[in-house]
């Protein structure tokens, strides 16, 4: 071997060795921010009862709570339970519409998985279905309470964000797809009559 040969050969060695601990540095780097973040997650604001939240896909504003045996409908059900409903105000501000508020709006339950909220429209007192653009609604949210567990004087109501990808990385379709929470709301519980 000549001697540029053996230089430039010398060279290569230095610039792959140079460029593999760059490599290392940067992914230990990477890992330690990642570890750091997930022992110091950031904290979710608590926002006022009344106050509008921007979730991305929608605005929502948490106004009550209150524990009941009779749905907004104002027919009692063929079984006695005992509900806890949440008032709130929305507003899709997506292109279509959709239904899929209970994604966004979640209650913090006892020990118990809650099943899913059954959601009502305040002006015609009936069953939820699709929420229609830009239009601002006023609904009931109604969780079916567990038997023989207490309600709690105060819930806390966490609303998660949700965020528009106009391709995203599986399949390349847009879609609206779920984020961290933003913000959580502590409501009291009205005792019904």
């Amino acid at each position: 071997m000549t001697e540029p040969t053996r230089t430039t050969v010398r060279q290569r060695l230095y610039a792959f060795l140079i460029a593999g601990l760059g490599g290392l540095a940067a992914s230990a780097i990477s890992f330690s921010m990642t570890l750091y973040e997930a022992a110091h997650p950031p904290k979710v604001p608590v926002v006022q009862a009344g106050q509008q939240i921007d979730t991305g896909r929608w605005f929502v504003t948490l106004r009550t709570a209150r524990v009941g045996t009779v749905p907004p409908t104002g027919v009692p059900p063929s079984r006695p339970v005992q509900l806890l409903m949440v008032d709130l105000d929305v507003v899709n501000r997506s292109a279509t519409p959709n239904n899929v508020l209970y994604r966004t709006v979640t209650l913090s339950a006892p020990a118990q998985k809650l099943p899913m909220p059954t959601v009502y429209l305040d002006r015609d007192k009936y069953l939820a279905g699709y929420f229609n653009p830009n239009m601002p609604e006023r609904l009931t949210m109604a969780w079916e309470w567990p038997a023989g567990v207490s309600v709690p004087d105060k819930v806390t109501i966490t609303v998660t964000g949700q965020i528009y990808k106009l391709r995203d990385n599986l399949y390349g379709a847009s879609g609206w797809y779920d984020r961290d929470p933003v913000a959580t709301v502590d409501l009291p519980v009205e005792k019904a009559l």
